[in-house]
This record gives C-alpha cells, sequence and structure tokens, in this order.
C-alpha cells in the first residue's frame, strides 16, 4: 500500500485525474480490449471528475474504449431522482464525456429480483476480466461503497442494509431522514480487492480518524477500507487535512517516498 499525501483537495482531485489518464493511455484501449474502470460517487471524487472532463475536452483524454463499473445505488430509488447514483453519475461525469452508454455499468436498485441483479453485476465484471482500477472515497467510519461496519471482507456485490449513521449522514441530500433509502446495493470488499489496482482518494479533517484507521491499525471488518493492506497495488491519495490522526513518523515516511511518484 502506497499513501500519498498532497496539500489541498484540489491537488488530489488533479492528482488523481492524472494517474487515471496515465493508466488509460498507457493501456491503449481497443473495442476488443477495452480498460475496465471501477468508480465512485459522493463529494470526494467530483473534482477529479471535473478534471478528467477537462482533458477530455483538452484532447488529451478519450473513453470510446472505456468499460465502467460503479461502485453501489440505493434500493428504490428511481434512476431520475436527483439523488440516485444514476443521475449523480451522468449529470457529473457521463454525459460530458465519449463513453459509449452500454460500457456505463450501474446496478439497478430497481431490480425485482436484487439478488440476481447483483450476481448478474458479479458475472459481468468476471467477462471483462476484472476490474483494471478501481477508484472509491471512504466514509467517516472506514467503509468503502456501502461496505459498513461488520461487512465481510471477502463480500461480494449484494444489497446492504444502511446503519443509521449512514442514514443520517445522508439525509442532508434528502428533504427528510425518512425520505433517505434504508438500503442499497453494493459491490463488495472482495469484489473491490479483485481488482488489479485500488485508489481510495481521502481528503478532510472528518475522515482524518478513518484513514488512520485504515493505514496504521490492523486490517479489520470494523473498518473495511482497512482490507487495502491486503492489496499487492493499494494507493491511498489524501490531502493535508485528512492526515491529522496520522503519526509524523508515517507521514513524513510516506511524504519521502512521493518524491519518487510522477505526478
Amino acid at each position: 500500500m502506497h499513501l500519498v499525501i498532497l496539500k489541498t483537495f484540489q491537488d488530489v482531485s488533479h492528482w488523481a485525474a492524472s494517474y487515471v489518464m496515465k493508466r488509460i493511455n498507457d493501456f491503449h484501449p481497443t473495442t476488443d480490449n477495452p480498460f475496465v474502470l471501477g468508480l465512485p460517487t459522493g463529494s470526494t471524487p467530483l473534482g477529479m471528475y471535473q478534471q478528467l472532463i477537462k482533458f477530455h475536452q483538452e484532447g488529451l483524454l478519450s473513453f470510446k474504449h472505456v468499460v465502467t463499473f460503479n461502485m453501489d445505488e440505493y434500493v428504490n430509488l428511481p434512476k431520475l431522482h436527483a439523488q440516485s447514483y444514476h443521475h449523480f453519475m451522468w449529470t457529473n461525469f457521463f454525459k460530458h464525456i465519449d463513453i459509449n452508454p452500454e460500457n456505463v455499468n450501474i446496478l439497478n436498485g430497481l431490480s425485482k429480483d436484487l439478488n440476481k441483479e447483483c450476481e448478474k453485476y458479479e458475472e459481468k465484471i468476471k467477462e471483462y476480466g476484472g476490474v483494471e482500477l478501481f477508484i472509491g472515497g471512504i466514509g467517516e467510519h472506514g467503509h468503502m461503497a456501502f461496505n459498513e461496519a461488520g461487512s465481510s471482507l471477502t463480500s461480494r456485490t449484494r444489497e446492504k442494509k444502511l446503519a443509521h449513521n449512514t442514514i443520517q449522514a445522508n439525509s442532508r441530500f434528502f428533504d427528510n431522514i425518512e425520505d433517505v433509502p434504508k438500503s442499497a446495493l453494493t459491490v463488495g470488499v472482495g469484489t473491490i480487492m479483485d481488482a488489479k489496482e485500488v485508489m481510495l482518494l481521502i481528503t478532510g479533517a472528518k475522515k482524518a480518524y478513518a484513514l488512520y484507521k485504515t493505514v496504521e491499525e490492523g486490517v479489520s471488518h470494523m473498518w473495511t477500507a482497512s482490507a487495502l493492506q491486503l492489496h499487492p497495488k493499494g494507493l491511498i491519495v489524501v490531502d493535508e487535512d485528512a492526515t491529522m490522526e496520522l503519526k509524523v513518523k508515517t507521514v513524513k515516511y510516506f511524504e519521502g517516498l512521493d518524491e519518487h511518484i510522477e505526478f
């Protein structure tokens, strides 16, 4: 696992977008051999998406041969609802780039058979040969996607009941807390860990304790992002505010390694 420490949220966004662009361009994707990219929602990746859109508009990056799999989606929330992750991704990213809509994969929370929907999602990822790069963020309680405390570190895509603190946190996006979906479909920790590379974006002081639990303590199903310690190509990109709970020697160690990183 490697930790990249940058000064601001904007720096994290630009670094992450530059890294994604390099990985795609170095891969030289084609119709028969697309680059498979796992994507998150939320406020943390927004800056990265904006920078990727800019790279595309400048002619530096094409998504014509990129296939995407999103991490999660609410159950029983219409795709056109302002808070659905379908709406988020198309509004903030997909409609601004040249991606083929058929190459966009987002879980269907309206499916009549949610278990089958999740099984199909896993199978489709396998059909593409797995995810090349999975990007994610973490919650304040150290969870990736909706793999909240207690989730198995070998879990697969499934329906997950949302914890009360998650429902409370998400209520700021809805008119009232009763409107917040009580469950979601989410890729599992095992699904994420199967990717050839995983990059987490963590910014802000509110995520500082979660970053500490992810990096400095042991692997735990109570802090599912800590599973990244076991990944052969785990990368965490953070701003200075997110490092407030880390030991000084931890920060100094990774800052020293950053001198050898291209971005």
